[in-house]
C-alpha cells in the first residue's frame, strides 16, 4: 500500500512539474554586427500576418500615426556598445527600446530610454526619449509574412550601416553612424610601443585616412626594417607619392614589384604596374 501510494505521488508530481512546449505566436529573435568597432545589436520578437492587414488607414491592425512597439511582446531593443549617431541626433552607448509611428509615406521612430516601459504603450513619455526622427518608407514588391528586422548597407569606411524593418508590404530604414578613429588612434599609440610589427598596420590607416603623412612614413620604415616584404615595400611608395616624392614612390615601387614578382604574386605586380603608370 505504502509503494502503491509512493508511485502516485511521485507521479503527481511528474505532471504538476511537467510544461507543454508549443511553438510561440511570436517568436523571439536577434540580430547584430559590428558596424567599424561598435556592437550593435537587436533583440525584438516576430509576429506574422496570418491574413490580417498592418498598415493602413482603417480596419487595420495598426493605424496611421498611432504609436507602436515596433514587434510584438515585450517590444523591441537596439544596444550600442559605444556613442553613435542615428540619423544624426547623438545617442550615448546603452539600450533603448524603439517605437515607431507608421504613416503613409513616412514614419516616426523614437528610441526610448526607459527599458521598464516594455511593450506598454499607453504610458509612453515623450521626456524619456533619446531620439526622435521622421524617415521615409518603400512600398515592397513581395509581402513580408513575418515582421523582419536587418541591420545592412554597410558603408565601405565601415562608418554608417542601416537598420530596416520589414513587414507586410512596407519596408523603412534608418541610418547608425559611428565614430571609431579615436579608438584606432589610442591602439595605434598603444600597439606601436609593444610590438613594432603594428607600424605597418598605423601607416596604412594613416594614408586610407588622410592623416600625417610623415608620421606613416617613419612608421612604414620601420616595419621595411623589419620586414622588407613586397605588400609593405607597395604601401610605402603609396606614401612617398602622397608626399609628393614620385622619384621615392617610383623606386620603392620597382623594388616591390620584384619581391611580388619572386613571391610569384601577379596581385600585387599589377598593382605597382599601376602605381608606376601614375608616377609618370
Amino acid at each position: 500500500m505504502k509503494n502503491t501510494l509512493l508511485l502516485l505521488l511521485m507521479a503527481i508530481g511528474f505532471v504538476a512539474n511537467a510544461q507543454i512546449q508549443t511553438p510561440q505566436p511570436s517568436p523571439a529573435a536577434s540580430v547584430s554586427t559590428v558596424v567599424g568597432l561598435t556592437d550593435v545589436k537587436i533583440d525584438y520578437s516576430r509576429p506574422s500576418l496570418k491574413g490580417r492587414k498592418v498598415f493602413g488607414e482603417k480596419d487595420v491592425m495598426y493605424p496611421h500615426g498611432t504609436i507602436w512597439r515596433t514587434g510584438a511582446n515585450a517590444g523591441t531593443k537596439i544596444s550600442f556598445s559605444d556613442d553613435v549617431k542615428v540619423e544624426g541626433i547623438s545617442i550615448p552607448k546603452g539600450e533603448y527600446l524603439i517605437f515607431t509611428w507608421p504613416n503613409a509615406t513616412e514614419w516616426t521612430v523614437s528610441l526610448y530610454k526607459d527599458l521598464s516601459l516594455g511593450g506598454n504603450t499607453g504610458d509612453y513619455d515623450k521626456t524619456k526619449e533619446a531620439a526622435n526622427f521622421k524617415v521615409k518608407s518603400e512600398k515592397l514588391a513581395e509581402k513580408i509574412e513575418t515582421l523582419t528586422i536587418n541591420i545592412g548597407d554597410i558603408a565601405a569606411d565601415s562608418k554608417t550601416a542601416k537598420v530596416q524593418i520589414a513587414w507586410e508590404n512596407t519596408s523603412v530604414k534608418f541610418t547608425i553612424a559611428v565614430d571609431y578613429d579615436a579608438k584606432v588612434m589610442k591602439s595605434i599609440e598603444a600597439a606601436t610601443k609593444v610590438n613594432p610589427n603594428n607600424y605597418f598596420n598605423a601607416a596604412v590607416y594613416y594614408l586610407e585616412n588622410g592623416k600625417d603623412l610623415k608620421q606613416a612614413l617613419e612608421w612604414v620604415n620601420k616595419a621595411v626594417e623589419a620586414n622588407p616584404a613586397f605588400y609593405i615595400l607597395y604601401q610605402k611608395a603609396r606614401i612617398q607619392k602622397g608626399l609628393g616624392d614620385k622619384t621615392g614612390a617610383l623606386a620603392t615601387s620597382k623594388i616591390s614589384w620584384e619581391a611580388a614578382k619572386t613571391a610569384n604574386n601577379r596581385d600585387y605586380q599589377m598593382m605597382n604596374e599601376e602605381l608606376q603608370k601614375s608616377l609618370k
